[in-house]
């Protein structure tokens, strides 16, 4: 099967009392349209606030478009060279030299290059830092938030700058697979310090969960470990916790793109079995050379999608169609007037495997324990993780094995 799917991870919960419509709202596109179709609704003091059809929404339904508050690329993946703008996170790399530097092979040429959207020629990069920028309208957008209090300089590639020793700091604590960054820290600190209404920024960032851990379950937030937990005044503590339970994962490919752009191409018979093939083979190029990670890849604050709670046979997900960090709610089941939208934070194979192991996860990275039909249809099983099960497998297998081996030396 093709990976050209771009990765979208783990969906954020928001438990505080629901924002005004007009906050929540105010990052959609087309807000008008998107708060007559659905409404933020306070719950209870448990789940808090949640998000609820208005209207009926059909299976395949974009629900709404959003962007973040703000968002920033992964620090592994940017160190490992994966170039994306600095701003919305778009891809910067070509897909043929996605594809060169993913596969190892540097005369690679993808056929129909056509097709590859990435605008080289629309590059900006800040005069000052040279940061790059997909385009000269986001390049704006990022000075006008927070790039002119973070802008370093001459000093980008200086180790010894508090914020690349920050950086530093925090690649030496949190290796791949990355769920968060510390950027998205500093640029939420640098906005509110950059804007004119200070207060209007620090009432956004307040909609979202920032507890440090749910105080009936008692569990502490696994990005702040135990050094974070002891020695970090409260108020950064909770900004760990605040981007630990509602960053969402933004994942953005050139590659990906293309490829999508090939499956829709009409060709004959022969060619398209040929183009097929080729890309096939790219993938088990990039596999052998590469593995997983693909993508460029970051995460972000999103105002209205941070108030979807959880479910682990969720009724929408959330996707990147315009390649950057723009995020499209959409409907994986018919949804009706009244109904909750909800959102997986577990991908695929975290939702396959047992209820305690799902239990685990969302314990450690969103501080609650989930109760939705299925964890409760499944609230008899034992309590062991997936690992755990597969452990009690292996062992009852080698036991099997041995048995079989003192069965044939007993025949000998």
């Amino acid at each position: 099967m093709r990976r050209y799917d771009v990765r979208v991870e783990r969906g954020k919960v928001d438990r505080n009392m629901a924002a005004p419509v007009d906050d929540m709202f105010s990052f959609c596109v087309d807000p008008g349209k998107v708060s007559s179709c659905v409404d933020v609704r306070f719950i209870n003091n448990v789940k808090g606030k949640g998000l609820f059809a208005k209207k009926s929404i059909k299976k395949g339904d974009a629900i709404f478009l959003e962007r973040p508050l703000v968002s920033a690329q992964f620090q592994w993946n940017a160190l490992y060279k994966y170039r994306a703008c600095e701003y919305c996170l778009r891809a910067l790399e070509t897909a043929e030299e996605n594809a060169r530097r993913l596969s190892g092979i540097p005369g690679l040429s993808l056929p129909h290059p056509q097709l590859c959207r990435v605008r080289p020629e629309l590059h900006q990069g800040c005069p000052q830092c040279q940061v790059m920028y997909c385009s000269s309208e986001c390049r704006q957008a990022a000075e006008d938030q927070y790039h002119r209090v973070l802008c370093l300089g001459s000093s980008h590639d200086d180790p010894d700058h508090p914020v690349n020793k920050l950086k530093d700091a925090w690649r030496s604590m949190h290796y791949p697979p990355e769920t968060s960054s510390i950027m998205l820290m500093v640029r939420m600190v640098a906005a509110v310090k950059q804007a004119k209404d200070k207060a209007h920024w620090q009432q956004l960032f307040s909609h979202f969960c920032s507890r440090t851990g749910n105080e009936e379950e008692e569990i502490a937030h696994k990005l702040l470990g135990e050094k974070f937990r002891w020695f970090v005044p409260e108020g950064f503590r909770s900004l760990f916790a605040l981007v630990g339970t509602n960053g969402q994962g933004i994942g953005t490919s050139s590659l990906s793109r293309w490829v999508h752009a090939c499956d829709a191409l009409e060709l004959p018979a022969q060619q398209k079995e040929q183009l097929d093939s080729f890309i096939d083979q790219l993938y088990k190029d990039i596999e052998k050379e590469t593995g997983d990670f693909l993508n460029c890849e970051g995460s972000g604050l999103f105002l209205l999608q941070s108030s979807c709670n959880h479910s682990c046979t969720p009724n929408a997900e959330a996707s990147f169609p315009d390649n950057n960090f723009l995020l499209q709610l959409s409907a994986l089941s018919d949804i009706n007037p009244g109904e909750e939208i909800c959102i997986s934070y577990l991908d695929c194979c975290q939702r396959d495997r047992s209820r305690h192991s799902r239990h685990k996860v969302l314990r450690e990275n969103y501080l609650f324990v989930c109760s939705c039909p299925k964890c409760v249809s499944q609230m008899h099983e034992l309590d062991v993780t997936s690992e755990e099960e597969e452990e009690d497998e292996g062992e009852a297998e080698g036991e099997m094995e041995g048995d079989e081996m003192e069965d044939e030396m007993t025949d000998v």
